[in-house]
């Protein structure tokens, strides 16, 4: 039999464990983490504010689940305040696949049986911050049970899920019918229907599951998460899964608005739907901000410019909403923003866990010049993200291959270009230009462009564009070189998952090998920006890894 952990009694002046934090943190917005016993107060309060009229966890139960599963137990913090909490503990699943009650197995909060033995990490309570509801940030909740579960390679999920708009059909439905219309859509039930779209199945109904639950009729349903990656414990471990990112490009219609809530609606729409499909980066093109032009007016173009740096505030904030709320690292195409008193075409990587990061055009093309004045930066970055590192080149960027080849340098798998041409001839050599850096640096691209007309801002009058998702030519690749492209001229997004283990396995086993075969002892490649170590110090240093 396995054995359960032991509770010791809660001192009276228990010592507090400090939060986990990882280097970087203090950027981020959004964390999350284990649970501590300096968190108990703080995990009480949110109960409170979560479930008005019930009783929180006891001191003594939140000291139990933490000494006993502490892996288990997980919140998140939004700007230091603890905003949503959850906790579990593992058990031998097919012990209560039949009728239990949430008393039963949670022990009563104090989850004396758990067992490291089990195979199913079984959730007993979820608390979102009703001020922070709309965040997804019980999504964000499953996703972390979700990575311990393949981490600890347990077969599944179990979850007792309450059913609260059953309240309202009590008179006319059974628990049973209830369940089955909301799992046809005929209705919608608040936690139900989260937890199916969340990929969870239904088991079976728990009648009496937990009686203070009036709204649920005191019922709930047993539903479980499997996990794809689990191997038995009798079989050899299957080979890794292979390393993916899943990637978007908005192909953005310049519109005329009125606001810039008309502005926020429109983006929003992209960045929901990009969540929808689970994305892990979202692009939209560069000068996205300038459909704002109309509404700030000046005498001269180059004024009108510098005048879009009014929004700049209300543009990070609500890109910086959006990246937290739909948990997708987005590229805000650029924004034209005054540092000083000089104006930069800037694009802005905002992460999902809240950091911005920002990159400045370093190719200034001469209209770019001629109408508003902008200035060309200085540095080229290599950005860490949750799916390994990027860069960005905006647009005119691409053109010049010494940037695509010192980002791969430093290690930069996917390259993301937002852009905005006028015609067709612009567009094809933004096109043609990344089609090149993909072979050279054997790395992926991702094009984003605008579509549309503003037919009252000066030097940004029409557009063309056909976004894409560019690969290496060889394969194992996309044909043609093209993993997914939009029709031309078009508002629409684009969606692919790129394969990044098919990309660093061929590195150096493709039928060309232009990124391993380069002559460094006849050439190289100098940066002498505001950056870091030597190019092709860092590139011998890959290659030796490969």
């Amino acid at each position: 039999m396995p054995k359960h952990g032991r509770c010791r009694m809660l001192p009276a002046m228990a010592k507090k464990t400090p939060a986990k934090k990882t280097p970087g943190d203090a950027d981020r917005r959004l964390i999350i983490r284990p649970l501590s016993l300096d968190d108990l107060e703080g995990i009480q309060e949110l109960h409170r504010r979560c479930f008005p009229g019930m009783a929180p966890w006891s001191q003594k139960q939140l000291y139990c689940q933490l000494e006993r599963f502490p892996d288990g137990q997980i919140g998140i913090e939004m700007d230091g305040q603890l905003v949503a909490t959850s906790s579990s503990l593992i058990v031998q699943g097919d012990t209560w696949e039949g009728a239990h009650t949430f008393k039963e197995v949670s022990d009563d909060g104090r989850i004396g049986i758990h067992t490291e033995d089990g195979d199913t990490l079984y959730g007993i309570d979820i608390a979102v911050d009703p001020a922070f509801r709309g965040l997804r940030l019980a999504r964000r909740i499953y996703d972390a049970r979700k990575a311990l579960v393949r981490q600890r390679n347990l077969r599944r999920i179990f979850i007792g899920g309450r059913i609260p708009g059953y309240k309202k059909h009590a008179k006319t439905l059974t628990p049973e019918d209830y369940v089955a219309r909301v799992v046809q859509k005929s209705l919608r039930d608040p936690v139900l229907t989260a937890q199916v779209s969340n990929g969870f199945a239904i088991v079976r109904l728990l009648s009496g599951y937990l009686p203070e639950d009036k709204a649920s009729g005191e019922n709930a349903v047993l539903m479980e998460w499997l996990n794809p990656s689990w191997v038995p414990p009798n079989v050899r471990a299957a080979a890794p899964t292979p390393t993916r990112a899943r990637v978007a490009a908005v192909q953005y219609q310049m519109r005329n608005i009125k606001s810039f809530e008309d502005f926020a609606t429109q983006v929003e729409f992209f960045a929901d739907t990009a969540a929808d499909y689970r994305c892990d980066f979202l692009l939209y093109p560069e000068l996205l901000t300038n459909q704002l032009l109309a509404l700030v007016p000046a005498s001269r173009p180059a004024l009108s410019a510098r005048r879009l740096h009014e929004f700049t505030d209300r543009y990070i904030e609500l890109f910086r909403r959006l990246a937290i709320k739909f948990a997708v690292n987005i590229i805000g195409g650029t924004h034209l923003t005054v540092v000083g008193d000089t104006l930069y075409n800037i694009a802005y990587l905002f992460h999902r866990d809240g950091r911005i990061d920002t990159q400045r055009k370093l190719h200034i093309t001469p209209s770019e010049g001629h109408w508003w004045g902008v200035s060309a930066g200085n540095s080229l970055e290599v950005f860490d993200t949750d799916r390994g590192p990027i860069s960005i080149l905006i647009c005119y960027d691409v053109e010049f291959p010494e940037l695509a080849r010192t980002a791969r340098a430093r290690g930069a798998e996917m390259l993301f270009v937002p852009y905005n041409t006028d015609i067709r001839a612009a567009h094809l050599r933004v096109r043609s230009c990344a089609q090149a850096r993909c072979i050279e640096n054997h790395v992926y691209v991702v094009t984003g462009g605008a579509v549309g007309n503003l037919p009252f801002v000066e030097g940004a009058d029409i557009h063309y564009a056909q976004s894409a998702v560019l690969t290496p030519s060889d394969i194992p690749f996309a044909r043609d070189g093209i993993a997914s492209e939009a029709t031309p001229n078009v508002e629409t997004m684009v969606i692919h998952d790129l394969d990044l283990d098919l990309l660093r396995r061929t590195l150096r086993t493709g039928s060309v090998r232009p990124w391993a075969d380069r002559r460094l002892d006849l050439y190289d490649v100098v940066w002498r920006g505001e950056v870091t170590p030597p190019v092709e110090k860092v590139a011998a240093e890959i290659l030796a890894e490969e």
